[in-house]
């Protein structure tokens, strides 16, 4: 049993689930879904006290506001020491989003139909404005004492390009590793973890990739 807090708990499809699980969850959100709904904005100081929470899910959230690192040390703020903050956001660094954006210029899921301009004030959803690597991500919740834990996906996005991509995966990995060795300041155990994470299938696949955070 654990305290969790769901932001933004969008339709509560999820709340409700870990409710049968016995977990006291908190559900927040600037919609008013359900009228047991916290109302925070992901863009201003969340209304809850430090260490508040055991658990903080934000899924497909972070890639919606104006200051991604501001959200990151919010989550890291309500969350105590030894919880866990899980988060999920558009995956930019597939091969699928990676040929996109060689191809585009703009990223898998940030079309520049993607996002909205809003009047001061108005308090709506700006769509997909903040796109995000494992990389940024890592670094800005180490910033605030917290480590990855683990790395996960969801459904693998365009399957059927994957023979054609491996080449690219492969050099990638050479590449990457070859970089590393080359810098003499590299702490070797970190960057073994974060190629891995970075080679990993969640991370070259998944449609959104989905980081587990431990609290230190």
């Amino acid at each position: 049993r654990q305290r969790v807090l769901d932001i933004p708990a969008g339709n509560g499809l999820l709340a409700a689930q870990l409710r049968q699980d016995r977990h006291d969850v908190v559900c927040a959100d600037i919609n008013r879904e359900k009228p047991d709904y916290v109302v925070a904005d992901l863009n201003a100081r969340l209304p809850f006290p430090d260490a508040d929470f055991d658990t903080v899910l934000c899924l497909e959230g972070i890639e919606h506001v104006l200051d991604p690192q501001a959200l990151i040390g919010e989550l890291c703020r309500i969350t105590r020491p030894g919880g866990r903050i899980i988060l999920s956001t558009p995956n930019i660094q597939n091969v699928y989003s990676r040929l996109q954006f060689l191809c585009t210029g703009f990223y898998y899921q940030y079309g520049p139909w993607m996002c909205r301009q809003l009047a001061p004030g108005e308090l709506r959803d700006r769509g997909h404005i903040a796109p995000l690597t494992y990389l940024q991500m890592r670094y800005h919740f180490a910033r605030h004492g917290a480590r990855v834990a683990r790395v996960d996906g969801d459904k693998w996005k365009r399957k059927v390009l994957i023979p054609l991509l491996l080449p690219a995966i492969l050099l990638g990995r050479l590449w990457s590793t070859r970089l590393q060795k080359s810098e003499p300041e590299a702490n070797p155990a970190e960057c073994a973890e974060v190629l891995a994470h970075m080679n990993s299938s969640a991370l070259l696949f998944s449609r959104s990739i989905i980081l587990t955070f431990e609290k230190l």
